[in-house]
């Protein structure tokens, strides 16, 4: 009986230090937040900003919008994206717009074959190498984005 009752014991103990270890990892989680997400790109785009687009570029001499995601991803989450805009779609949980939360990869049909990838901010705004001005940040809302939206990726836990 009283082995029975330290094997009881014994369980519980390692269920309750497992249940606790689950809860630290769960609050790691919720310690990535919106605001340290946020905080990530901020400093992605603070060393970024206005580095020309050059398709296939992966350097501050140039970049491609899909290029910028991927090193984005790498350099501030340690989260390795395929390369491509192409394959960088299929990455993750799709997301619809009213749900869009910081860290979104959100992607547009901008031609015909043609398709454009940023990174979701927050308030309408997005973080992307644009053709015609670099690396910027523009708004959802915009006339031209606005048209050419398409959908979006959760690839951040």
């Amino acid at each position: 009986m009283v082995s029975s009752y330290r094997s009881l014991i014994f369980r519980l103990s390692w269920l309750f230090a497992f249940s606790i270890l689950l809860t630290a990892c769960g609050s790691q989680y919720a310690t990535r937040s919106d605001s340290n997400v946020s905080n990530l790109l901020q400093a992605q785009y603070n060393s970024w900003q206005g580095v020309p687009y050059r398709l296939g570029g992966l350097s501050k001499k140039g970049i491609d919008c899909s290029g910028f995601v991927y090193l984005t991803f790498k350099d501030q989450f340690g989260i390795t994206l395929p390369r491509t805009t192409e394959s960088q779609v299929k990455r993750g949980t799709r997301v619809y717009i009213g749900e869009l939360q910081t860290g979104d990869l959100i992607f547009f049909k901008t031609a015909w074959r043609t398709r454009h990838v940023g990174i979701y901010l927050s308030d309408g705004q997005f973080l992307h190498a644009s053709t015609s001005k670099g690396v910027i940040i523009s708004r959802l809302d915009n006339v031209y984005w606005k048209k050419k939206y398409w959908r979006a990726q959760r690839v951040l836990p």
